[in-house]
């Protein structure tokens, strides 16, 4: 499994680091402009990434946008269902609003801050990857 941390808080992304690593391969960003071109890397560079775990408050770009960006290249490009690389929100905002309009984006997971090890292995394993 190849995932992108976006994360601008350090505790945060070594924290994510160290649970994503039994996975696979992590890369990072530590705010909106450089996720998305992390991600446009990667598509470029046939090396997609499988999970994105996104933070919603980001400097540039915030997550919501990011996610947003994201979903329109990949209909751009003709990537769809299952296909499409799965967005973990991974924030401190739980309210209605911020949680309706990640998934209406399109993320397929959402874990408030603080997290743990096991909400974020079992996100993970919810979309497939044990």
């Amino acid at each position: 499994m190849k995932s992108l941390i976006v994360e601008d808080d350090f505790v945060s992304r070594k924290i994510l680091q160290k649970i994503l690593s039994r996975f696979g391969e992590s890369d990072v960003a530590v705010d909106g402009k450089e996720a998305l071109s992390a991600f446009d890397l990667a598509l470029q560079e046939n090396t997609r990434y499988d999970v994105i775990c996104l933070d919603i408050n980001l400097p540039f770009l915030d997550g919501q946008e990011v996610l947003k960006a994201i979903r329109a290249r990949e209909r751009d490009l003709g990537i769809h269902g299952l296909e499409c690389v799965k967005v973990i929100m991974t924030t401190g905002r739980d309210d209605t609003a911020s949680i309706l309009t990640a998934f209406r984006e399109g993320c397929e997971a959402y874990v408030k801050k603080p997290f743990t090890r096991e909400e974020i292995v079992s996100k993970l394993s919810d979309l497939g990857y044990e």
